[in-house]
């Protein structure tokens, strides 16, 4: 091969490749600053996590059910053999839920749907009870902006995506917790703050976003 035609090889190749490495950087989302973590988090944020949603059932099939939020989120709710069901402290079955029903649902949280372990089917005055907090919540509204209201005890030094994500029994607690005071929205993720506390991340909703939970799972604060 000629020392001309080699060169121009060597030039059409290196072009090549600089124009695959922009396509790539092109089509690779950069990652949010909320999908960042700080403070020693190290999970992805926009990864499917333990949370969970309030609302009244909308219908039942054999695969699980759908409800609604008192905000007007519309949420699918997928059950398995493992799904447990309670009513109070009693436990119960699928054949329990039944359109109308008011329902806590906890699991794996993908977006608006919910990959149920826990069904807990409340009090008949449970809507009731909780009216002054729903009407505190600001339900989603296409185009508008997120209150910037803040309420309660919001951690010292506390910056938005810090945190580390907790799954299981504890991450539950805080998402029933945060659920009770604030129903209307959907828990997607709960995370423990380097003090203790959880910061369970509510969506669908344009306040609270944050809802602050204490060590012993009372409501602290939200924003």
């Amino acid at each position: 091969m000629s020392i001309r035609r080699l060169t121009r090889f060597i030039a059409v190749g290196a072009t090549a490749v600089a124009l695959a490495a922009i396509c790539g950087t092109i089509g690779t989302p950069a990652a949010s600053a909320q999908d960042m973590p700080r403070g020693g988090g190290s999970n992805a944020r926009s990864a499917p996590s333990t949370g969970g949603a309030a609302g009244k059932v909308d219908s039942v099939s054999t695969s699980g059910f759908s409800i609604a939020t008192p905000a007007g989120q519309k949420v699918t709710v997928e059950t398995a053999a493992s799904t447990l069901y309670r009513k109070g402290t009693t436990s119960t079955s699928a054949s329990a839920i039944t359109r109308g029903d008011s329902v806590l649902v906890l699991g794996t949280v993908n977006g608006s749907t919910i990959t149920a372990s826990q069904v807990i089917v409340q009090p008949v005055g449970a809507s009731a009870s909780a009216t002054s907090s729903t009407a505190a919540v600001v339900p989603f509204q296409r185009g508008a902006p997120s209150a910037s209201k803040q309420v309660g005890q919001i951690p010292a030094n506390y910056r938005q995506g810090e945190g580390t994500i907790v799954s299981g029994a504890d991450a539950n607690k805080a998402t029933e917790a945060a659920l009770t005071a604030y129903p209307g929205g959907i828990v997607n993720r709960v995370v423990v703050l380097s003090d203790g506390e959880y910061e369970v991340h509510n969506i669908g909703v344009n306040w609270p976003h944050h809802i602050f939970v204490s060590h012993d799972f009372n409501v602290a604060g939200a924003n």
